[in-house]
């Protein structure tokens, strides 16, 4: 059994989520101590409670320490198999960081059609809409299928929102090379406001154009949703760049007091940061693909503007599962970071 000390790096949720995810690709039992030491409030919340719970479906896990405000988890995978799936957070925990650990071992179950009910749009997480434009659309240049569909957006703090996602099994993945840029092709995002005055998403998306106004072709859908489309009052805007090569993404959460036009400009300056630093992968992005980078036939490699403590930490995990080999070199303002798969 692999042991997994959960206060290294960044000593968050991250570890215990993605040990739990290579523990059910790798056939390996784990065992997570120390779990989230490094938080305020250490120990399993429902948001990770629920995607070991997803992760144990998919795997018919035997689990010991599965429960709220442990500090302490054993993982025992059994074969990965496809199938229909439902979790619920029952709180406004992170749908997306759910995801992130279900979606390994869902690629390599057999197909895959998951749901979970929790927040869309909440802090400390990416909003769904950045999940599904940004992030997938990183994992299918990898060969990763997966849709994604928001039948109810939830927040913070009642949550409520509900998710579908349909996986298909994927045999063989490809290296991510994006060496350097190239143009932009073109600019999109969407901004939706939930429960609130009907102008605060037209105001979001107004902000955020004008910060972008440099480019010509930038599109941003806005919307606003009733009680039959949301739960609670709320609202995000996601904004992502689109080149031959790669997507860079930016978001902003709306929040009480915080003016509409100020969300949409932290994203569209968030998003103007990383385009003029020439990055190949924004600071999101960088350690939510290491895990499938890590499962490549090649070596991957790409640039970014910094390397997050959550990439270092899950660079740290993949070689305690994999032996995966990561060397990062700074070159102009950048990180040139390389991943050499074990077979690579």
């Amino acid at each position: 059994m692999l042991e997994i000390d959960g206060s290294h790096g960044e000593g968050g949720g991250q570890i215990v989520r993605m040990a739990v995810a290579l523990s059910a690709l790798t056939a390996t039992p784990v065992r997570v101590t120390n779990v989230r030491a490094k938080r305020k409030t250490p120990g399993l919340g429902a948001q990770h409670l629920t995607a070991i719970e997803g992760v144990a479906r998919m795997s018919d896990a035997r689990t010991d320490g599965a429960d709220l405000g442990s500090t302490e988890l054993t993982f025992e995978p059994g074969p990965l198999h496809g199938g229909r799936f439902a979790v619920e957070v029952g709180t406004a925990g992170s749908i997306s960081l759910v995801l992130q650990a279900c979606l390994p071992a869902a690629f390599h179950a057999g197909d895959v059609d998951l749901t979970v009910t929790g927040g869309t749009d909440v802090p400390w997480s990416p909003p769904l809409d950045y999940f599904g434009h940004v992030f997938l659309g990183l994992v299918r240049k990898m060969g990763g299928r997966a849709e994604v569909e928001v039948a109810t957006r939830g927040y913070y703090p009642r949550g409520g929102g509900l998710v579908r996602v349909k996986v298909e099994r994927t045999v063989r993945w490809n290296p991510l090379l994006l060496p350097s840029r190239g143009g932009i092709a073109r600019i999109a995002g969407r901004a939706h406001a939930a429960n609130l005055p009907e102008d605060v998403a037209e105001r979001m998306k107004s902000s955020a154009l004008g910060r972008l106004s440099q480019f010509t072709t930038v599109r941003v859908h806005a919307e606003t949703l009733g009680p039959d489309r949301a739960v609670g009052p709320g609202g995000a805007i996601v904004l992502w760049a689109e080149t031959p090569e790669t997507i860079l993404g930016a978001s902003a959460l709306a929040e009480k007091g915080k003016r509409a036009q100020k969300v949409g400009e932290e994203a569209a300056s968030s998003l103007l940061k990383e385009l003029e630093s020439r990055a190949t992968l924004d600071v999101y992005a960088s350690d939510q693909v290491l895990v499938y980078a890590a499962m490549a036939a090649a070596p991957s490699q790409f640039l970014v503007r910094e390397v997050t403590e959550h990439a270092r930490t899950m660079m740290w995990l993949l070689g305690s599962f994999l032996g995966t080999q990561f060397r990062v070199v700074s070159e102009g303002g950048l990180s040139r970071v390389t991943v050499t798969p074990t077979a690579g």
